[in-house]
């Protein structure tokens, strides 16, 4: 029996992306589920069984987001590679991705501050879609806090940019799209524990060991991207 390697290269560390990175995070996303969360009826606001749906809704809407821009990785990986070969195009790609998503490990550890700048790149798009968010502001139902976190879900982040640079080796549109899911989900944790869990997971950002430990961690991810045969979950024919 044998696991896909887009499985194992992708959709697991995808999510272990996700998960360890939004803690580096949990301040850019604490303040928007804050802009959120002010926006609201105190009688929602002040009640968390009420809040929770509104909250969960915008995470989903960010999610859907993700998952979209990693299709849209999807179908470029694939229009790059065309006038390659294909293995060698994947590749180049598989290195190119992997440089990328070193650089958010470094990042993350403290080591490699300029990655900021990679943020940048979005910035185009985001000064489009921003004024759409913002006129969401005050939220009065799910759905408009779902397309609240749709047009968020495009804020301009590294680390977001690392995960489609992941997404973007799969060699498959539809693997690339679900690897950014998989990523989304493993962010929700940190992000929708705000307000439940925020001590804890502060704490845990601001101890540069433990973001240095993150950062190998994506390292490390960024080498079961280019060599997937080294990954421990795949498993051999028996």
């Amino acid at each position: 029996m044998e696991f896909h390697l887009t499985f194992t290269a992708s959709y697991f560390t995808a999510f272990a992306m996700g998960l360890f990175s939004s803690l580096h995070c949990i301040g850019m996303c604490g303040s928007i589920i804050g802009t959120l969360t002010l926006s609201l009826k105190p009688e929602i606001r002040n009640n968390k069984a009420l809040l929770f749906p509104y909250v969960l809704n915008y995470n989903m809407g960010r999610i859907f987001s993700y998952t979209l821009a990693g299709l849209l990785v999807g179908i470029a990986e694939s229009l790059i590679t065309l006038p390659f070969d294909s293995a060698l195009g994947h590749r180049i790609l598989q290195l190119v991705s992997a440089s990328i998503m070193v650089g958010a490990g470094l990042y993350i550890a403290g080591w490699f501050p300029r990655f900021a700048y990679i943020e940048k790149s979005g910035s185009k798009i985001w000064k489009v879609l921003e004024p759409y968010g913002r006129k969401l502001i005050p939220v009065k139902s799910r759905f408009q806090a779902f397309l609240f976190g749709m047009v968020w879900g495009w804020l301009p982040c590294g680390l977001v940019y690392a995960a489609l640079a992941l997404a973007a080796t799969t060699g498959d549109i539809m693997i690339s799209a679900m690897s950014m899911l998989a990523f989304g989900l493993g962010t929700l944790p940190s992000v929708m524990g705000v307000g439940i869990m925020t001590n804890i997971l502060t704490k845990l950002s601001k101890m540069q060991r433990f973001k240095q430990a993150i950062g190998l961690l994506l390292v490390f991810i960024a080498l079961l991207a280019v060599f997937p045969w080294l990954n421990p979950m795949r498993l051999q024919h028996i």
